[in-house]
């Protein structure tokens, strides 16, 4: 397979992702969002960092109803 295909299937995958993260950057700079620990700072950085789970990490454990 070319490399211009493979990036091809690959860029929608990668801009869903970009997406929700930067929904979950969105979502923990809400004043009114508490977030497990307290941090804000830290669970951003998890979410811009670690890329393709830090938003699913923080969808599962990092908010707090």
């Amino acid at each position: 397979m070319e490399i211009s295909k493979l990036l091809l299937l690959l860029l929608p995958i990668a801009i869903i992702n970009y997406g929700i993260a930067i929904y979950c950057i969105v979502d923990i700079l809400k004043e009114e969002r508490i977030v497990k620990g307290g941090n804000k700072i830290v669970w951003i950085l998890v979410v811009a960092l670690i890329n393709f789970f830090g938003w699913v990490i923080y969808l599962l454990i990092g908010r707090e109803e």
